[in-house]
């Protein structure tokens, strides 16, 4: 490194230092903080992460080697296996991963305050979330782009691999379940949302059909034509919610479920250039559009932080979130900071595209980026006044609110600004949409256009959680005809029409029945519980692949992120699964006792999967490391020059489960 260089890094670093300062408020303990300083804290941290230990990761752990030729150019076959370009890559995984997850859980886990949730947006992404996602990817890529399920069989046996496909199958159902509750509360009784979010089913049909039928390549075209219908959907909207057909798009949240459902189950059958592609083409725009405008209005506008840095709910008690900041700050954080459905992503599309090995470090630039989504989103959160947030993310009145210590200020003013009551509407979605909407409406000219930004930041977030529900939907389906193809072998077949219709119906059932029956403080906890075991589980497979790549020496790359979420997690879940066993008890014998009944049992089932796994890879490792016991592996090395290395012994596979969409969480 040149001495220039050197400077202009130490430079980063120090910015980074002083930025932190502010921010945990070893500068300035007294005054509220600036949005600003948390933009450019987790900037100049992402930055320097992805200089240094992403460097170190592709260069001295895993060795990427461009010698080596990838199964995209080895299997390339036109549809599945193909090389993409590198940018175009990092832009189909960030839109495979970038779901609802980083939006919702940092602004529902703003309740304990801003500063924890921050602090593991960053860290925990840049040592855990970014970690998982690249090591897994780098290991299907070199397992001719199998699937996760499919790597911890093969690599760790039987057992944990049967163990790992239940345990993504509950976690893939009650994620669905987690992300379509947001949507619910926030379109429902609200013509003007629900009607642009319809409109965007059309649209995803007239750009599917227009690129396969009617204009075939024409990206341009379409994508000129995707976003101007996206944005005359939501002008429109506001003509339909103060006409006479306004009724029409007013429903109430059990119809939503349902009509949501539908949604899935049509995205899940229906041939995946129809409807979902297009939706997830549409959405990537909105993505990375809306998060840097987002930064720039954070940026120029540089708004108070209206949070105190830690609430008085980290104790417990909090009126969205049950239970104290640990562990429960971690589980509602989700997805920003480490997201187990990413490994479906790495171990799905993005290996069998990737065409030399030095692209593989998109998967850990694409997890900063949405961690710093999740940044974003906890800012918006955190400028509303403490009362407000409160107000609309939870059914108490303003007196119990105040009673509390926290006085709603502004919420009738907020709700005529927008032109819809926000009051009562828990899940996240409408809390992030005031925020970002009050950001937005502080940029010069942009005043008295709140209520569009907040209809506009509402598709902005459907976008994300619909396309999650589509691809969700259908992975679940081909995860759950994988595993029942093993009693009836047609299941298998993905186009064998009885198989999909009834898999799919299964699925949606589920998770709609989840939703119907369940709040936000139940059905996201146990969300995040699940999917931060799914992580945990990624990181405990991401550890053998590194000791049978003979690189024991670096375990504790995977292993320690494994060991401190999978702790988390299985604390989580259990004071959960206790909790929810006591609340159904009080209830007595009522369909609400049901149904907590059902999350018990879900919540224990996804612990007991995980425990299984951790316990038959530890007692492999100490095999492998102790008693040097010989083992084999599925990777697969071909040399440029078509040699093999030793370890290619496995021939052309197929590619198991995939992602044909975007959009996880």
């Amino acid at each position: 490194m040149t001495p220039v260089m050197m400077f202009i890094w130490a430079l980063i670093a120090g910015l980074c230092a002083v930025a932190f300062g502010f921010v945990t408020g070893l500068f300035n303990p007294d005054e509220k903080v600036n949005g600003l300083w948390l933009v450019v804290a987790a900037v100049c941290f992402y930055v320097l992460a992805l200089r240094f230990y992403g460097r170190f990761l592709a260069r001295t752990v895993v060795g990427l080697n461009d010698q080596q030729v990838t199964p995209a150019c080895r299997l390339n076959d036109g549809t599945n296996f193909y090389p993409t370009n590198k940018y175009v890559l990092f832009g189909h995984h960030f839109a495979a991963i970038a779901g609802a997850g980083p939006l919702l859980g940092p602004v529902l886990a703003a309740q304990f305050g801003y500063l924890p949730g921050f602090l593991w947006l960053v860290i925990g992404a840049v040592l855990a979330g970014a970690v998982q996602d690249f090591i897994i990817l780098v290991a299907s890529m070199r397992r001719n782009g199998r699937s996760l399920p499919e790597i911890a069989r093969d690599e760790l046996g039987i057992v944990t691999g049967t163990a790992t496909a239940v345990a993504v199958l509950f976690i893939v159902v009650v994620a669905l379940a987690g992300l379509g509750l947001a949507v619910v509360n926030a379109l429902y009784r609200n013509a003007w949302g629900t009607f642009t979010i319809a409109m965007t089913i059309p649209i995803g049909f007239l750009m599917g059909f227009y690129l396969e039928r009617f204009r075939p390549a024409r990206i341009g075209e379409v994508s000129v034509l995707g976003v101007g219908l996206l944005f005359a959907a939501v002008i429109a909207g506001r003509v339909v919610a103060q006409s006479s057909v306004a009724g029409w798009f007013e429903f109430e949240r059990e119809t939503l479920v349902w009509l949501l459902a539908g949604y899935g189950f049509l995205a899940s059958v229906l041939p995946a250039w129809m409807l979902l592609v297009p939706r997830g083409y549409l959405s990537t725009f909105m993505k990375l559009g809306v998060v840097v405008l987002l930064g720039v209005g954070v940026i120029l506008m540089a708004p108070t932080i209206e949070m105190p840095r830690v609430t008085v709910f980290a104790q417990g008690g909090g009126p969205i979130i049950p239970g104290a900041l640990f562990p429960f700050l971690f589980i509602t954080i989700a997805c920003g900071a480490i997201s187990g459905f990413h490994s479906l992503v790495s171990s799905g599309t993005t290996p069998k595209m990737i065409e030399r090995e030095s692209h593989a470090p998109v998967g850990y630039g694409a997890m900063l980026l949405e961690s710093f989504v999740g940044v974003m989103a906890l800012i918006a959160a955190s400028v509303l006044v403490p009362g407000d947030y409160l107000a609309i993310n939870t059914m108490l009145s303003p007196d119990a609110l105040a009673a509390m210590g926290f006085p709603v200020q502004r919420i009738q003013e907020l709700s005529r600004l927008v032109e819809v009551n926000v009051e009562g509407r828990p899940g996240g979605a409408v809390s992030l949409a005031v925020g970002m909407a009050s950001i937005f409406a502080a940029l010069p000219g942009m005043a008295g256009l709140m209520a569009y930004w907040y209809q506009f930041a509402l598709l902005f977030e459907a976008l994300f959680i619909l396309t999650t529900i589509d691809t969700g939907t259908r992975v679940a389906r081909y995860l759950l005809q994988e595993m029942g193809g093993r009693v009836y072998e047609p299941l298998r077949r993905f186009n064998w029409w009885p198989g999909v219709l009834a898999s799919s119906g299964l699925v949606v059932g589920a998770w709609g029945y989840l939703i119907s029956t369940g709040s936000i403080s139940t059905i996201w906890p146990m969300f995040g519980a699940a999917n931060q075991l799914l992580g945990t589980l990624a990181l405990c497979i991401g550890t053998t692949v590194l000791i049978k790549m003979k690189r024991p020496q670096f375990l504790w790359i995977t292993a320690t992120p494994m060991v401190f979420v999978g702790a988390i997690t299985l604390t989580g879940s259990y004071e959960m699964f206790g909790m929810f066993l006591g609340q159904a008890d009080s209830l007595g014998d009522t369909g609400q006792a049901v149904a907590l009944y059902l999350d018990a049992a879900l919540v224990g089932i996804v612990a007991l999967l995980a425990v299984i796994v951790l316990a038959d890879s530890i007692r492999q490792w100490y095999g492998y490391l102790i008693d040097k016991k010989p083992f084999t592996s599925s990777e697969v090395i071909i040399l440029s020059g078509g040699g093999a290395s030793p370890a290619a012994t496995r021939p052309a596979i197929s590619d198991g489960v995939h992602l044909p969409g975007g959009g996880c969480c």
